[in-house]
């Protein structure tokens, strides 16, 4: 059975796909991320050998998918900028189970094991590949009714897969350009688009026209699903060989778990989910969360500033590039792991905390000139500087991370304080 055609008969409803897309490609990173997180460290976490180098094979499978699900992102970023859209970073709490996308794609954050893998290959799967999603995850009816063309204002539609949406909003671009002009559509600036010499990303696609913006989608589309039935070497392949390994050493030893048993739990409840949600009660564990959500706001903020920037250098382009890929990789991931060590609380008995990926409001952008941008740019890492060195000298098992991840956000820092005029720096 094929699915309901998607309607895109104005620039407004390609708008609202690409921001839906944006939002699913955040969510989709922040699993396999959470997922890597939790596995097991080797053999000092009571692996054996053969199962401490399997599980190293699938923490660096994991992070090179979420790398390639970060390159998403950024395309889904460049193809709003091309058509004169705000990219935004911005994006509902965990857990989305059902309502807020289509009634298919529900989200969660899973240590490593059998119902995430499940989870993973049922998001990843091929168009018209029938697969079940993991047991956490309940089917529900399609709350989304289809969008008439004649509708000015855009609003959610049904699709089954992820494949299946980029194809509509191909589709989609294709139409818009043949109703008002290619360059009508793509109206947005070119130094607007994040390119592979700033970021580094040799497959990074400039947008600019109908023909780029296709190149982007299809890479898309070819990384996670395969490209048209040629999926061994795409995410859903990539995924299918780590379940195989996965069920192989379960096989061997049923006792065998490679994840710690991480549950994601929130500093406080969430804005915008109904539904109470697993809280940190653990003073250690809380700190060390404070210090993670704040170096992931960071990343999302250095983001923002890069894709909505007006007049910063290239080398100033650069920094805003540099410095959220090492806030990333050298202050939230060490954090973010040490996490899965560390309890949440009496409250879960046997549970390690899980870092959540909270949003704590909706968020917005910054006023549009640079230096007041800038300038509260270096004013939150200096906040997280300073939470780094007091979790540092309150001691206790994630001490060392912190005194390590203080030490490379305080670089940072000083990277971005270079670029803020002296009047508007701290006293």
């Amino acid at each position: 059975m094929s699915e309901p055609p998607i309607v895109i008969a104005n620039r407004e409803h390609l708008w609202w796909l690409l921001n839906e897309a944006s939002q699913l490609e955040h969510m989709i990173l922040s699993q396999y991320l959470f997922a890597e997180a939790s596995l097991k460290s080797g053999t000092e976490d009571g692996l054996t050998a053969e199962q401490a180098d399997a599980v190293a094979g699938w923490r660096r499978i994991l992070h090179s998918i979420a790398v390639e699900e970060m390159l998403h992102l950024a395309l889904v970023s460049n193809l709003l900028a091309a058509i004169g859209a705000a990219p935004t970073f911005g994006r509902p709490n965990f857990p989305q189970r059902s309502g807020y996308f289509p009634s298919g794609i529900q989200l969660d954050l899973l240590p490593f094991g059998e119902q995430a893998l499940r989870h993973f290959l049922y998001l990843e799967r091929p168009e018209g590949m029938q697969l079940q999603d993991a047991a956490e995850f309940r089917p529900v009816p399609p709350t989304r009714a289809r969008l008439d063309p004649a509708d000015l204002m855009p609003r959610g539609q049904e699709y089954e897969t992820i494949g299946h949406l980029y194809r509509g909003i191909e589709e989609g671009l294709r139409a818009l350009c043949a109703q008002l002009g290619e360059p009508a559509v793509f109206v947005g600036s070119p130094s607007a688009q994040a390119t592979p010499q700033l970021f580094r990303w040799p497959q990074l696609v400039a947008v600019t026209d109908l023909k780029s913006a296709f190149t982007a989608i299809d890479l898309i589309i070819e990384q996670g699903e395969g490209a048209r039935g040629d999926w061994q070497q795409a995410h859903y392949g990539r995924f299918l060989k780590v379940w195989r390994e996965y069920e192989e050493l379960r096989a061997r030893d049923p006792g065998f778990d490679p994840a710690r048993p991480a549950l994601a739990a929130f500093l406080k409840q969430p804005y915008d989910i109904a539904d109470p949600q697993p809280l940190i009660t653990d003073p250690g564990t809380r700190r060390t969360a404070e210090l993670a959500a704040v170096a992931y706001e960071l990343v999302l903020h250095l983001l923002t500033r890069f894709f909505t920037h007006t007049d910063e250098s290239e080398e100033q382009l650069g920094l805003l590039v540099g410095t959220s890929i090492s806030m990333m990789a050298d202050v939230l991931r060490p954090l973010a792991a040490a996490m899965t060590t560390l309890p949440v609380g009496p409250e879960h008995p046997g549970r390690t905390a899980g870092f959540a990926f909270e949003m704590y409001y909706a968020m917005s952008n910054f006023v549009p000139w640079r230096e007041p941008s800038w300038a509260l740019l270096h004013e939150r890492m200096r906040v997280l500087v300073e939470r780094c060195r007091a979790a540092e000298k309150a001691g206790g098992p994630a001490s060392a991370v912190a005194a390590s991840a203080g030490i490379r956000a305080a670089e940072l820092a000083e990277r971005v304080r270079a670029h803020v005029p002296p009047r508007l720096l701290p006293s």
